[in-house]
């Protein structure tokens, strides 16, 4: 019998003493939340982004209802994203009112299809805004997703709750997720699997300081704090208590110190997979200036066999994960009127399967992992 601790998870938080004492000077504090931890997390996100302007709210979700939110989204509006993402990159633009639209993935990295996104803005039913995915913490092909901005003006949100740390190359240098000033939003998630964590919480990076300002408006029920001289504060539009407490950006400010340390590990096993696990279909690894996060390490299985792994690593206490099934293919998004077909998607929904990564995955249980599967393809080639 194993013990919870044998227990090999697809994505776990480190947590260490300097994060502890983070969150108890808070919690021996005067104030809970809406205190000084809040601001001293985004100012940290500012730099280790080098994006304008970092706002904190509750969780990932928010974060791009928000952004959705302070970009005039709802009714009336398209929103185009790719059918490989979780359901809230989606479900918060229709929670706006909008009209939500899917594109298939690239085969090969499993982001958005750049030549449909193109195919897509050149006919009748053009996008208001493009909601990128930079999918397991490889960046799309953003030079070709800033170009077709440029032509045809919608408007740009990073979905990045993979790729914190992440880099793209584009107009000739190279940028970190959430720095590029025609980005109009970059949306991060701070649940425990991700970069960094606040146990659950979010931001949205900007550069546009009018919205920044919109989004702390919306965070706090749409209360514009600062209009002078007036008693109660007033509410200038319809918000949502949004607000990230002081316990967890206390967290998250000790968290983003090791962030170079993070990353370091996560490479270090991807690497580790890639060199040892020739015999199954692997992610498409970062480059020179395109330095992926790897928030997950997914690889392709045959779609008759995916479950079988499943069960065999199992039966190891090797958790794994699938990332994603298609969320057109969704019951309620088919429900609410999405048909169509996006076949590499599909394929991939069929083929995924997220491995154990995360930077305390000692050598150890890195073994496990490979001995596992070694030992189910050797059964597999038996057959």
């Amino acid at each position: 019998m194993s013990t919870p601790r044998d227990a090999i998870g697809y994505g776990r938080q480190f947590v260490d003493q300097d994060d502890v004492d983070a969150v108890v000077g808070v919690l021996r504090g005067e104030r809970l939340t809406q205190g000084d931890a809040v601001p001293a997390f985004e100012e940290s996100l500012v730099r280790a982004t080098r994006a304008g302007h970092a706002v904190a709210v509750a969780n990932g979700t928010v974060a791009l209802e928000l952004a959705y939110l302070a970009l005039d989204v709802g009714r009336g509006s398209r929103v185009v994203t790719t059918a490989n993402t979780f359901l809230a990159t989606a479900s918060a633009a229709v929670r706006t009112g909008a009209q939500v639209d899917f594109v298939d993935v690239d085969p090969h990295t499993w982001n958005l299809d750049v030549d449909e996104l193109a195919a897509l803005c050149a006919g009748p039913e053009a996008p208001d805004v493009v909601t990128v995915v930079h999918f397991a913490g490889l960046a799309c092909d953003m030079q070709s997703v800033l170009d077709l901005k440029r032509r045809h003006g919608f408007r740009l949100i990073e979905d990045a709750a993979h790729a914190l740390g992440a880099r793209y190359v584009a107009d000739g240098r190279a940028w970190e997720v959430g720095e590029h000033p025609e980005v109009d939003a970059t949306t991060l998630s701070f649940h425990p699997v991700k970069l960094v964590t606040t146990g659950e919480g979010g931001a949205v990076l900007t550069h546009d300081a009018e919205l920044a300002a919109r989004l702390r408006r919306l965070r706090e029920h749409g209360l514009d704090r600062l209009v002078p001289d007036l008693a109660p504060v007033p509410m200038v539009e319809l918000g949502t208590n949004g607000r990230l407490s002081d316990l967890q950006a206390a967290l998250g400010w000790s968290q983003l110190k090791k962030l170079p340390e993070f990353l370091a590990g996560r490479r270090e096993i991807a690497l580790r997979y890639v060199g040892e696990l020739r015999d199954f279909e692997l992610p498409t690894p970062g480059s020179a200036g395109n330095e992926h996060a790897w928030h997950l390490f997914c690889i392709h299985v045959d779609a008759d066999e995916r479950d079988g792994l499943r069960r065999h690593l199992a039966a190891h206490d090797i958790q794994t994960q699938v990332h994603y099934h298609p969320v057109p293919h969704q019951p309620w998004f088919r429900a609410f009127g999405c048909r169509g077909h996006w076949p590499h998607a599909e394929h991939h929904g069929r083929a995924a399967l997220s491995l154990p990564i995360y930077p305390a995955l000692s050598e150890h249980d890195q073994e496990r992992v490979l001995s596992a599967l070694t030992a189910w393809r050797r059964t597999r080639a038996a057959v």
